[in-house]
């Protein structure tokens, strides 16, 4: 009785850890399928050339996202990397419309009560998280 029940446990955990381990790519997947309308995607950040608002955006990048894609903005498993080429290559407006949106299939809430120039701090903010590209050789 006790080794069945012992089983059982352990086919439970392991259960849950395969459960768990396939998260993040189920949700990079669902995360691919999230695309800004064309009207979103094409809004132009008003604070691109204020580079210094990106502080801002940095400080509440802390307190509201860094929970779920950790303080680096590289990702955890509740929330993807926002340093990635993929992310990095969506418009400021896509970022602006996501950070707005919610998505409820990859678990990300919305933003929308932020004020609008917060919102662009934080696309800014995720700008200079961006990697350091090598200089090209000549």
């Amino acid at each position: 009785m006790v080794r069945a029940m012992l089983l059982a446990s352990a086919t439970l955990l392991l259960g849950a850890a395969i459960v768990n381990a396939e998260q993040p790519k189920i949700a990079a997947a669902r995360e691919s399928e999230w695309v800004a309308p064309a009207k979103a995607n094409a809004k132009v950040n008003p604070l691109a050339n204020r580079r210094d608002a990106a502080a801002g955006g940095g400080k509440l990048f802390q307190e509201r996202c860094s929970v779920c894609h950790g303080d680096d903005a590289k990702g955890t498993p509740h929330g993807p990397g926002l340093t990635k080429a993929g992310v990095q290559a969506q418009s400021d407006g896509a970022l602006f419309w996501k950070i707005s949106s919610a998505n409820t299939r990859t678990g990300m809430p919305t933003f929308s009560l932020l004020p609008s120039a917060q919102r662009w701090q934080l696309v800014l903010h995720l700008r200079s998280q961006a990697p350091m590209r090598p200089p090209a050789a000549h």
